[in-house]
């Protein structure tokens, strides 16, 4: 069994302890993810595991010939080739095990060396070479290019002609391919849509080896992975289950913490404001350096807590009044060539208060379609009709351009700020990833990724009733995902959007807008909705429908006909899919409950253990008195999961 394993390693920055005595172990079948607040260290230990960055101390054992596979968050680049000869490269291991075979061979042709020996070697190299998979490295190379959305005619271009997202959709390919012992992925849905995503996972989810994701994708990792690693102050804790229930547990494990992180905040306010204001008086001076002392103290002892756990919510100020109908094309076209439409009669109302997700491939014209609705791009033909008193908010990643000067972030954000909102500019920065000093940034060193989560705040705080927001999400980690989303989902307005991540897109459209090249169909549902219906139609339970109509009311009407004899209608359909997703979250919460409950057992059962409780006849009544209320509380959950799990297998 392959495997890497790190014991007691640690790394330090300065006098900033990255890595303190962490140990972890890799082996096949290990599907983990690495989690913790940006800057925690996650892409430096992935490095380490890699072998590519040395610790200061502890040991990294990594059994013969296992074979690593690391691919970084960014940064690399091909060329000089076509994109199948730079797959090709991704099998260098095989032809260095076939140029083995071949040397053995032509020394037992020769009559050189120990015969048995080398039959021995030789027989063991091509059973390595087979179980690798190196036999079939085209069908290999092609099957994962085009599931990550490289098309046939991609193959023969050269590398590169790709732009920076396809050339780490590249990397990605590569070192999938290798087909290693040990995948070490920082990132890797960074650049892929949702279809690529969706192969990923696939992918990962039937992987034989061991793997180690960074990702900001919750829905991603809850449904490739089964451990989670937690690093926090150099720290590195482990935690069984997918990432939802890691967040479950740890928000449990944190809530002592978060108490106490707050009762010291509060003592470190009335410090400083008896500092501040009694500091300079000489008859309050001893006074205030008692204060300060009793600062130094708690400072030099500051409670830490992950940014996930810090509860930052903010609301848009209040959308300008629209009509019932913000928004309607007719006939819709737009042609780059002349001769080609990208969006192709698009006939759309827009409703106030929808929140509309436009779904399909890259090169459907998704961004198209945003640009001209906000009137960034000129239309070939048809026509936009906005409602009464609309006011349009547009996000693009070309936003970011217009981010420049040199003044601060805090400034910048301030001045662009509704007054009230004023005093929550900080901790809206701090949900946008600028925290500490990073506010007092000017804008001209700011990277790309920067200015755009600045852009796109600046656009929250404007009063619009209308936000077009495409691919919102990028350069956000998944604390500020949910920040963003709670707050659009608290917006008075209308939101048109495209994302790749389908956690936010689930937890926010209420309708579907799906663009192929030159068609068109919409999904009055949720995105779970739209889902289950393409694989419906997929397996011809329900026939295929080409919704093209303009309003919520007459799409609902004219998908009824739809479906096939014998099968429920669209509502019908509905409410069961709404009953079934109850049933399922009922035992889903059952089963997080009886998991605390059997924690605090854990936990009380080794307090009995301590020869404090065990020798004290009170104390161990005390503890077993609390482990046998525990033990009822479960036997009764487990008799509800029972019922629960007999409610959701009717469906």
């Amino acid at each position: 069994m392959a495997f890497v394993q790190f014991s007691q390693v640690s790394l330090a920055f300065g006098d900033r302890d990255i890595l303190k005595n962490v140990s972890v172990n890799l082996m096949t079948g290990t599907k983990a993810a690495l989690t913790g607040a940006n800057g925690a260290g996650k892409s430096t230990l992935i490095k380490v595991m890699a072998g590519l960055v040395q610790p200061d101390s502890g040991t990294r054992i990594c059994q013969k010939d296992t074979r690593i596979a690391y691919l970084p968050q960014s940064g690399l680049t091909h060329h000089g080739c076509t994109l199948r000869e730079e797959a090709d490269r991704a099998f260098d291991f095989g032809y260095q095990i076939q140029k083995e075979i071949d040397q053995i061979g032509d020394q037992l042709k020769n009559g050189s060396g120990n015969t048995d020996a080398l039959l021995i070697k030789q027989s063991e190299l091509i059973s390595k070479l087979e179980e690798s998979g190196w036999h079939r490295r085209e069908a290999t190379a092609e099957s994962v290019l085009l599931g990550l959305g490289f098309s046939h005619e991609d193959l023969s271009r050269q590398t590169e002609e790709f732009s920076g997202g396809w050339q780490m959709r590249i990397a990605l390919a590569k070192s999938l391919m290798q087909n290693p012992d040990i995948l070490l992925l920082d990132e890797p849905t960074n650049y892929l849509d949702i279809e690529a995503r969706t192969w990923l996972e696939s992918f990962l989810q039937n992987y034989k080896g061991a793997f180690l994701l960074v990702s900001h994708d919750r829905y991603f990792l809850d449904v490739t992975v089964n451990e989670v690693y937690e690093l926090f102050g150099g720290d590195l804790k482990r935690y069984k289950g997918n990432f939802t229930h890691y967040e479950q547990i740890r928000e449990v494990e944190l809530k002592t913490l978060i108490a106490e992180y707050e009762k010291q905040q509060d003592e470190i306010a009335k410090l400083e404001d008896f500092i501040r204001r009694f500091g300079v008086q000489a008859t309050k001076a001893a006074q205030a350096q008692e204060r300060q002392k009793q600062l130094d103290k708690i400072l030099a002892q500051k409670i830490e807590i992950p940014e996930s756990l810090k509860k930052i919510h903010f609301k848009f100020p209040p959308a300008p009044h629209a009509g019932n109908l913000v928004l309607r094309t007719k006939g819709l076209c737009k042609s780059y060539d002349g001769s080609h439409n990208v969006i192709d009669n698009l006939d759309l109302t827009v409703e106030n208060g929808e929140m509309l997700v436009v779904a399909g491939r890259n090169g459907a014209g998704k961004s198209t379609l945003l640009r001209m609705l906000a009137g960034v791009d000129a239309v070939s033909s048809g026509e936009i009709i906005p409602g009464s008193g609309v006011k349009i908010g547009y996000f693009s990643q070309d936003n970011a351009e217009t981010i420049k000067g040199s003044e601060s972030i805090l400034d910048y954000i301030e001045s662009h700020a509704p007054t009230e909102l004023i005093p929550k500019v900080r901790d809206m920065l701090g949900s946008f990833l600028f925290r500490g000093d990073d506010v007092f940034k000017s804008l001209n060193v700011l990277s790309g990724g920067e200015k755009s989560r600045i852009a796109l705040l600046k656009l929250l705080l404007s009063p619009n009733n209308v936000l077009i927001l495409d691919e919102p999400t990028n350069h956000l980690d998944m604390h500020s995902k949910d920040v963003l989303m709670n707050a659009l989902k608290d917006f008075g307005g209308t939101v048109i959007f495209v994302s790749h991540d389908r956690g936010f897109i689930e937890g926010l459209a209420t309708k579907v807008l799906e663009l192929k090249t030159g068609q068109h169909r919409e999904f009055p549902g949720d995105y779970v909705y739209y889902q289950e219906r393409i694989k419906a139609e997929e397996e011809g339970l329900v026939q295929f429908g080409n919704e093209s109509t303009s309003s919520s009311a007459k799409k609902a009407e004219a998908e009824a006909p739809v479906v096939s004899a014998g099968k429920l209608s669209w509502e019908e359909q509905k409410k069961l899919e709404a009953e079934k997703r109850k049933a399922e979250k009922e035992v889903a919460r059952i089963e997080t409950e009886i998991s605390k409950l059997e924690e605090e057992k854990s936990a009380l059962e080794a307090k009995m253990s301590l020869p404090e409780v065990y020798s004290n006849g009170a104390k161990a009544k005390e503890v077993q008195t609390k482990i046998d209320e525990l033990n009822n509380k479960i036997d009764q959950l487990n008799a509800d999961w029972e019922k629960a799990m007999e409610s959701a297998e009717q469906f």
